[in-house]
């Protein structure tokens, strides 16, 4: 358990950033902090230790990550994972069999998986509902309800659920209150703070944001969910190995930076993508026509670089996805290189088909990851693959 001192809270966001969580090295004083690349360490005699005893219980490095990212989002406790699957996981192990989880329908599709796959086998029951209107998620609740989880922007639709409504939700049915924040980032929306008593990331997206390492992190306030996910991180061993916990320290030392270029460059793509004649609809919440905008606008400080636009037929999309020369095809977001999807076929491949059509991922659907290039740059990409898309 790696908990945050009140003094990583005080400072403002792009300085906790690249300070929050760092102790100067006490060998050298490097400004990094190191990779601490060892599975156990040396102790002076019995129960005469540093601190330390073995690498899956703690390590410098993972920690220094953990106070960081903790910190982003106005935490006092960070748990870092081997994913962000790892994450959910952890998560849903706060929970018994027999326990109820009102879930959006539009959550990642390895979420989905997850939870209908794995933990429903295990005695778990969900209830998939479009959070985007609190009075769903009220109305699913039940006694049994222990846990209520949404995504929020959506993955890849870009819907919204209001976080202090379902906050408060949570909150009157005795239950917990998470919030997987990997598409907003602490920079633009912070869930702990509108009333979420739990706030994941995978940290392979935008946190890190090169696309260069997999990983995830959970952050609590509750002294008490601390101690029972501290528990389960190390019970359960699902940790990174330490040079990903460093990758992702650098990454999130640029947040505000790269962050700010994201939303910039989102922002001008969805508003031409509105204007093109080949693009049936644009998903994205900064746009006003967005149906959830005024509470993009209330509960979220910027919009960033995801964006899902409707093509019209699955021949379309595919040419359009086949015909970019900047957006690579892959999976993944956040990185500082832009990139481009089909969710039907990749990222929500596991969700079943009646589910998507009911929340409009169809098959003509695809997503893009706008990176920091030259905006001037990625719209030229985009209109030649549209024009070849036909």
């Amino acid at each position: 358990m790696t908990k945050v001192s009140t003094d990583d809270l005080a400072t403002r966001f792009g300085t906790r950033a690249v300070h929050a969580g760092h102790i100067p090295d006490p060998l050298a004083g490097a400004v990094m902090t190191p990779i601490y690349q060892t599975s156990t360490y040396v102790q002076e005699g019995l129960g005469k230790h540093k601190g330390y005893e073995y690498a899956r219980t703690r390590n410098p490095t993972r920690e220094v990550l953990e106070r960081n990212i903790a910190a982003l989002e106005g935490g006092r406790h960070g748990f870092a994972f081997a994913s962000g699957l790892a994450a959910v996981d952890a998560v849903l192990k706060l929970l018994s069999h027999g326990d109820h989880v009102v879930s959006g329908e539009n959550v990642y599709g390895g979420t989905h998986r997850q939870m209908t796959h794995i933990w429903a086998r295990y005695g778990l029951e969900f209830s998939f509902v479009d959070a985007g209107d609190a009075g769903n998620v009220a109305a699913a609740v039940t006694p049994r309800t222990r846990l209520i989880y949404a995504e929020t922007p959506t993955n890849p639709m870009m819907r919204l659920c209001d976080l202090q409504a379902v906050g408060e939700i949570a909150r009157d049915a005795n239950a917990w209150c998470v919030v997987d924040n990997t598409f907003a980032t602490p920079c633009f929306q912070r869930p702990l703070e509108l009333g979420a008593d739990i706030v994941l990331h995978s940290t392979t997206k935008y946190l890190n944001g090169h696309s260069d390492m997999v990983g995830g992190v959970v952050v609590v306030n509750s002294d008490d969910l601390a101690e029972r996910i501290g528990f389960i991180q190390n019970a359960s061993g699902a940790v990174p190995g330490p040079f990903d916990c460093w990758l992702a320290l650098r990454g999130t030392k640029t947040l505000a930076l790269r962050m700010r270029q994201h939303d910039v460059n989102g922002r001008r793509i969805a508003e031409w993508l509105t204007k093109h004649p080949k693009v049936q609809r644009v998903y994205y919440p900064g746009l006003p026509s967005h149906p959830q905008h005024d509470l993009a606008c209330r509960q979220m400080k910027g919009f960033g670089g995801m964006i899902s636009i409707e093509l019209g037929s699955v021949e379309r999309a595919r040419r359009f996805v086949e015909r970019t020369k900047i957006f690579a095809l892959a999976e993944s977001l956040g990185g500082v290189e832009s990139l481009v999807g089909h969710p039907a076929s990749m990222t929500h491949a596991s969700v079943p088909l009646v589910m998507r059509r009911a929340m409009g991922l169809t098959d003509s659907l695809v997503r893009l990851s706008v990176g920091i290039e030259d905006v001037d740059d990625l719209i030229a990409d985009l209109e030649q693959a549209l024009d070849a898309a036909g």
